[in-house]
């Protein structure tokens, strides 16, 4: 990128259908998108260029494509020439106004503090005359320090954006030059917030111990209550639990709704004891086989897609990693009608999380699982094998060969959108865009890629309560999922934006109140068209 023509013209858009390469749909790590880091650039008084009648103008050019984008805030030492890119979008005349203003009102300022030095020298001796002068010389000197961070916090000399406060002329500012000069570099240079695998109690009842609205603790009674009976009735249960589950309660009403614990209360204790016997039965006679020729390349797919997988503050731990791999080939072995495929990987993790929550209090992303006792470690590497296992059972024809179950699924996606929303599946039509190509992904990995684990916990307690829910009402939560996008689908107006919106939907502020209104839109469609397959085909 030699010049300014150059870079106008790199990533130009093509005038053929085919925008380029389009990430896989699914395997890759795609993390939630958030619309707030992504509009800092302001491009103040910008007069925008005139466009063909009925088509907008869209993003031609490298740095309108990177503004976009989830990853291009990445900023390191080596990133002058992107930050000289950026620094091209400011307005220099809105910079020069700002600082112009600042300097004005220091001058304002000075000339404020001159007038009352000289009434008080009125009244003073010579030498009190004399520490004034040198008191105001001391005034002077400080001030220019001030004027130029106002200004070159923003800009340096050759235009370059400023990456930190080491590399802004030595100053500390004490007045509203500094607090402007500070909440400029925030906004030119925003940092990617630290969102936390699971949220508070109160929003998603997943992690921490904070007090407990009233409605909150009524719910965890309710719930206690029907647990502490020797016979559980599972059909309240359900009930109970679709609208969310607590936390304490959690890891045995999953191990209930999944049918891996029995409802009578005295029965559990010797299948928990017989089930992880089972597993670790598997372990001794089927995982030193991971190597030999006919088992290798599964086991080494396995090794390539869990450090892909999120959160990887827990994923990439050594203990976390040899357990996933257990986990995943042991699975593969006993289900060789369609072994391990990518996506099955992810399904893992929400057991994991929920059953690790057990034995601990605090937050699990700043955790170190291997500080649990062994004992511990196993029940839940057991437990999470067999809740998996117990899950893909019910939607297995997702991942045999060819992977009939998600095409079936996605057709009747397509066929349900065009019903409920005829505009945003004409638009997708119109401009060629396939839900093979974005909902493969929501099928394949249960929307995980598109929510935080934090929501995906959530819609699993309704999942588990919904009769057939990863099977069957899975495809609603989609069709419900696709349409709340309607606005930002509908202002996209080629492939390319459209496919950057739909793998990186902006879910990552999501809780349990968004979650909630999706799973009611979900219940909806549900209602109106599960019993009535004919209504949505044409």
């Amino acid at each position: 990128m030699s010049g300014d023509g150059n870079k106008k013209q790199f990533w130009k858009r093509n005038a053929a259908k085919v925008p380029g390469s389009i990430q896989h749909v699914y395997g890759a790590q795609h993390p939630p998108f958030d619309p707030l880091l992504h509009a800092n650039l302001i491009k103040a008084g910008q007069k925008p260029s005139p466009a063909t009648p009925g088509k907008p103008k869209k993003a031609t050019t490298f740095q309108e494509f990177e503004s976009i984008t989830s990853d291009a805030w990445d900023v390191g030492d080596d990133d002058d020439e992107l930050l000289a890119m950026a620094a091209q979008n400011l307005n220099i005349e809105v910079v020069m106004e700002t600082a112009n203003k600042v300097i004005e009102n220091h001058s304002k300022l000075q000339e404020r503090q001159k007038l009352d030095d000289n009434t008080q020298e009125e009244g003073a001796d010579d030498d009190d005359e004399e520490e004034d002068e040198d008191e105001e010389d001391e005034e002077g000197d400080l001030t220019s320090p001030e004027v130029s961070f106002s200004f070159q916090s923003s800009l340096d000399t050759e235009g370059h954006l400023v990456k930190s406060h080491s590399e802004a002329p030595i100053g500390s500012p004490k007045d509203a030059a500094g607090e402007h000069a500070a909440l400029y570099r925030q906004r030119s240079l925003p940092h990617r917030p630290v969102i936390p695998l699971v949220a508070r109690m109160a929003d998603q009842n997943t992690s921490g111990t904070p007090a407990m609205t009233e409605r909150e603790a009524s719910r965890l009674d309710k719930f206690k209550q029907l647990l502490a009976g020797p016979n559980t009735d599972l059909e309240e249960l359900r009930k109970l639990s679709w609208s969310g589950i607590p936390r304490q309660v959690r890891p045995i009403t999953w191990k209930l709704l999944s049918g891996y614990l029995p409802a009578n209360a005295e029965r559990r204790e010797n299948v928990l004891q017989r089930k992880r016997q089972e597993y670790f039965g598997f372990i001794q006679q089927y995982y030193d086989s991971r190597n030999d020729e006919h088992h290798q390349d599964t086991y080494r797919q396995i090794q390539i897609d869990i450090p892909r997988m999120s959160p990887e503050s827990l994923v990439l731990q050594p203990k976390v990693t040899e357990i996933f791999e257990r986990i995943l080939f042991i699975w593969a072995i006993r289900h060789p009608a369609s072994g391990y495929v990518q996506g099955i990987n992810d399904l893992v993790t929400p057991f994991f999380v929920v059953y690790v929550f057990e034995y601990i209090e605090e937050e699990v992303e700043n955790f170190d699982v291997s500080s649990l006792q062994e004992e511990a470690l196993r029940n839940i590497e057991a437990d999470s094998f067999w809740c998996m296992s117990k899950l893909l059972d019910g939607i297995q024809d997702n991942y045999t060969f060819a992977q009939p179950g998600i095409q079936r699924k996605v057709k009747a996606l397509e066929e349900l959108v065009s019903r409920i929303d005829e505009s945003v599946h004409h638009h997708m039509q119109h401009y060629e865009v396939e839900y093979l190509q974005f909902a493969f992904r929501w099928m394949n990995n249960l929307l995980m890629r598109e929510l935080p684990l934090r929501c995906t916990i959530r819609l699993w307690d309704t999942y588990q309560a919904e009769p057939e829910g990863f099977s069957h009402f899975h495809l609603y939560v989609c069709a419900a999922f696709l349409v709340r996008w309607r606005k930002e689908i509908l202002e996209e107006r080629d492939f390319q934006g459209l496919m950057i919106l739909l793998q990186n939907l902006p879910t990552m502020h999501w809780g349990n109140e968004e979650v909630s209104v999706l799973l009611a839109e979900a219940y909806r469609l549900k209602f109106a068209f599960a019993d009535a397959p004919n209504h949505y085909k044409r």
